[in-house]
């Protein structure tokens, strides 16, 4: 069996099996199905939701273009500079919807997204762009899916109008990320020597590659390995960070909580998650630089795409949080979750060749799947 084969499979297995896990009360999916197009208010609404929900699948599938292929060292630093831009970005979002009370508890989901992301450098280097986010996706997937079925965290459970296929999607999922596992990847370790910092080339040059590219030093097995655990992990992580916001909004309702009148709009809540971003990512830069000895590795090219990286996150969770209110989470969070898994894997096939799928191949597979999995 050709194992792109099963790639491309695999990709739209999840995107219609994360469907099955997505319609949590039956209320709202009755509502949904049934009224959605009753009057042109709910078609203006449904416009308005799908675009911004397109909007946030591409924007999060393309986060991590611009730093592709501009070297990032331990990519300490360039998690920095990209939280760092998500606050900024976020500030402005403020001003301009004029946000209501700030809560704390809300930073908490942005400490363990930072905590996440301090993987991605080396994710993305052990086993590619498109592969990477497909692995996190799912988990992240997965996290989400039972944290909000189960009531884990504090949350109130959801229940489901049809639990055999709601089981059934979970299961499909799992599958398909650990198919995703043995994907092969095509990723390029070195880089020409003209993209090496100049900083970095007097002081070391290349007399220590492992000090500066560790993961260069571990076998190709071994490296691979490493890279889907760390995946695996961060979208654990991906997956928890949004269960502070739930835990608010589930509370807003009880005279007795402390968060008694609190926004039931997820937009609200960007600027406290974001804050926990910036906190928690400086908290980690300061502890590198300390373990560095104040001599971190600072790659100065990793700037602005940082800052563009960080521009496209926040402005992506925005769009996705927009659509919430237009859709509700039902329906755009397992399209979310999914579709920039689907976005990454064309940018990791098509224009980096991380991962070896002929274009006849992808557009034959499209078709066979589809057909398959109706």
């Amino acid at each position: 069996i050709n194992i792109n084969q099963v790639f491309i499979k695999c990709i739209f297995l999840s995107l219609m099996c994360s469907d099955s896990m997505g319609c949590g009360k039956d209320e709202i999916c009755k509502l949904d199905s049934l009224n959605f197009f009753s009057n042109s208010t709910n078609v203006t609404f449904f416009a308005y939701g799908l675009t911004a929900n397109i909007a946030a699948v591409l924007l999060y599938g393309s986060t991590f273009v611009p730093v592709k292929k501009i070297e990032t060292g331990d990519g300490m630093f360039y998690n920095w500079v990209s939280c760092a831009s998500i606050w900024v970005v976020a500030m402005l979002g403020d001003i301009f919807f004029q946000s209501p009370k700030f809560h704390p508890l809300a930073m908490l989901g942005g400490a363990i997204w930072a905590t996440g992301s301090v993987t991605v450098v080396t994710i993305v280097k052990a086993i590619g762009l498109g592969l990477g986010i497909l692995i996190w996706g799912s988990s992240s997937l997965l996290m989400g899916w039972a944290s909000s079925r189960f009531g884990w965290f504090g949350i109130d459970p959801q229940d489901v109008s049809k639990p055999v296929l709601n089981y059934c999607g979970a299961a499909l999922c799992l599958v398909s990320g650990m198919i995703f596992v043995f994907v092969k990847s095509d990723v390029k370790l070195h880089l020409e020597p003209e993209t090496v910092p100049l900083l970095i080339e007097r002081v070391s040059s290349y007399s220590r590659p492992s000090a500066a590219y560790w993961i260069d030093a571990v076998g190709p097995k071994q490296r691979r390995i490493i890279g889907c655990l760390l995946a695996v992990v961060s979208g654990l992580l991906y997956g928890c960070s949004f269960v502070p916001i739930l835990y608010i909004k589930n509370h807003s309702m009880c005279p007795d909580s402390a968060f008694y009148g609190a926004s039931d709009y997820d937009v609200d809540y960007v600027p406290a998650q974001t804050s926990g971003v910036f906190v928690a990512s400086t908290v980690y830069f300061t502890i590198y630089c300390a373990v560095m000895k104040s001599k971190p590795r600072v790659y100065s090219r990793v700037i602005l795409p940082g800052f563009l990286s960080g521009l496209m996150w926040t402005v992506g969770t925005y769009s996705w949080f927009l659509a919430n209110n237009y859709l509700t989470s039902v329906i755009t969070f397992p399209i979310v979750t999914a579709g920039y898994g689907l976005v990454a894997a064309l940018w990791g096939s098509l224009v980096f060749r991380e991962i070896k799928v002929r274009m006849k191949t992808f557009i034959f597979h499209l078709f066979c799947s589809s057909d398959n999995l109706f």
